[in-house]
């Protein structure tokens, strides 16, 4: 519906804005998402913000796949519903619930829209990127978009990451923190092949990363 979509168009705007304010945020590359038509972003995943981060700094509102018990939070699922969140079950608690989220996001990229995934899977545990999970193949295959990377630095170390204990866990140590987020070329991964894309994508995910830290570390 046209109102949703200019909603998300506001409401991006306004966590850029508040992103902005929580941390001293620089966004690179934001003109490789492109202006229309669908495209699906991968990034590591560092914290609980990550999503708001990247939702805020993309140029284009973006739909997350993300955890059913998550998203089913009685205080948030209104919010995860109002930005077109796509909540993902496991096989074992939800029989054909990993199916079903497939449909939502091929869905989302017929569309026209830009759709956003954490390939990881999870928060990371150490700081480090972990191996790609099996996934992106699958909506590829289905959906042969382009797929734009990303590399998130800053965030560990934060309340809502897993550094020092449990996500929320702790109490928060920094304001203000320098976070760095950088946006890659998109890859069309008709020209990767199926059997390579998932090392590649985690490869140029790596190399942003690595980026990212470079742009926020001491001088």
């Amino acid at each position: 519906m046209r109102w949703v979509k200019s909603v998300r168009h506001l409401l991006r705007g306004a966590i850029f804005l508040v992103m902005r304010l929580c941390y001293r945020l620089r966004v690179q590359g934001r003109e490789h998402i492109p202006q229309q038509g669908a495209a699906l972003v991968v990034c590591n995943h560092v914290s609980f913000m990550d999503a708001l981060v990247l939702g805020g700094s993309s140029p284009r509102p973006l739909r997350f796949v993300m955890d059913q018990p998550i998203f089913d939070s009685p205080w948030l699922k209104w919010w995860f519903q109002l930005v077109g969140a796509i909540p993902i079950e496991s096989e074992r608690r939800s029989p054909g619930g990993i199916r079903r989220a497939l449909d939502d996001v091929s869905q989302a990229l017929r569309h026209g829209e830009v759709v956003m995934v954490f390939p990881e899977g999870r928060l990371t545990p150490d700081g480090e990127i972990h191996a790609f999970r099996r996934g992106l193949e699958t909506i590829l295959m289905r959906d042969a978009v382009p797929v734009v990377p990303a590399g998130l630095a800053g965030l560990w170390g934060s309340w809502t990451s897993h550094y020092d204990g449990k996500a929320f866990k702790k109490w928060p140590r920094r304001f203000r923190a320098p976070v760095s987020l950088h946006f890659g070329k998109p890859i069309n991964p008709r020209e990767i092949g199926d059997l390579a894309l998932r090392r590649y994508l985690e490869q140029q995910v790596r190399s942003l990363k690595a980026e990212a830290d470079q742009d926020i570390a001491p001088r």
